[in-house]
């Protein structure tokens, strides 16, 4: 590659990547929007994220195997381009500047017009401390011929990683029967609401080159009664996908049984937790890559008391 470039036109080059005149990717390289709960956030990208499950939720802190990646990116002839148009802007920033140095600086994009390939860019995800150093360490472009992807190129698989890190599931509510206080040996019912659609997909594409999808389905709940088992018995046989509600007549299979009163707790109560499901599953352009399920839970107190009784001789 040629060395004679100043960091501000790497900085340009990079913005000319992403931004090439009719390039299929103008809207991509966003991340998922601020103030959404999120487990990546992509830099120098043409990747775009979308679907019901980059939306609102929470994730559960999937961290992608490589922080930083190249991509596909313009054709030789837009590549030159739009390097030709940082002209002023390269005279202004580059140290000892000259048209000759600047022909010089423009002749490796001059021997790629005409030629099969497209120019490769670096991306990064800046949720990851290690992505921005590992990004630095790349060359600002690389220029690929059709079918091959060079070293450190994103592949289908990463791009499956990059919708699994962006994936969010709904935060549970937990609902309890009886619900303000339970009692030693009386069934404490146990359900989730505020769940929406028990179906989440994120698809991460390249527009024109790849794409792949992630779809997390709601499964199970698992129960944390908050203390050990001598004290509760967790029954979750009969939960379902979000477990059961109270139902007079009904068996009690999905829910907790506390054994001793609450009395010596912190705050007087167990603190209960309630933890979601949700296996994950690839479709698109991706053969079935394997994903440990999403889990997100919530907790609440639960305070048990004894039954008094009066016993008349």
């Amino acid at each position: 590659m040629n060395r004679v470039i100043s960091l501000a036109t790497v900085a340009l080059m990079l913005l000319g990547h992403l931004d090439a005149p009719g390039d299929p990717g103008d809207t991509a390289g966003s991340p998922i929007e601020h103030g959404r709960t999120r487990g990546i956030e992509l830099r120098n990208s043409r990747i775009v994220v979308s679907g019901n499950g980059a939306k609102g939720g929470n994730t559960d802190g999937y961290v992608l195997k490589r922080p930083c990646w190249y991509e596909p990116g313009m054709t030789g002839a837009e590549m030159l381009k739009s390097q030709e148009s940082v002209r002023d802007y390269w005279f202004r920033y580059t140290k000892d500047a000259s048209e000759e140095k600047f022909q010089e600086f423009l002749k490796q994009f001059k021997d790629k017009v005409g030629k099969d390939g497209r120019w490769w860019g670096p991306a990064y995800d800046a949720s990851d401390p290690k992505g921005q150093v590992c990004f630095a360490a790349l060359d600002p472009f690389v220029f690929v011929p059709p079918g091959t992807t060079p070293p450190a190129g994103i592949t289908i698989r990463e791009l499956a990683e990059i919708a699994r890190a962006s994936l969010t599931v709904p935060e549970p509510t937990i609902k309890l029967s009886p619900d303000a206080k339970s009692f030693v040996n009386l069934p404490t019912w146990v359900w989730v609401e505020g769940l929406g659609e028990r179906r989440r997909s994120v698809t991460a594409e390249i527009p024109g080159v790849m794409s792949v999808t992630v779809v997390a389905t709601l499964k199970s709940i698992k129960i944390d009664p908050g203390t050990t088992k001598d004290r509760a018995e967790v029954h979750e046989e009969g939960c379902g996908a979000a477990g059961r509600a109270y139902a007079k007549g009904a068996s009690f299979t999905c829910g907790v049984r506390y054994l001793r009163a609450s009395i010596d707790q912190p705050r007087e109560a167990y603190r209960l937790t309630v933890t979601t499901s949700w296996p994950v599953e690839t479709t698109g352009d991706a053969v079935p890559f394997q994903f440990a399920p999403v889990e997100v839970g919530a907790t609440r107190d639960v305070p048990v008391g004894e039954i008094q009784s009066n016993v008349k001789p």
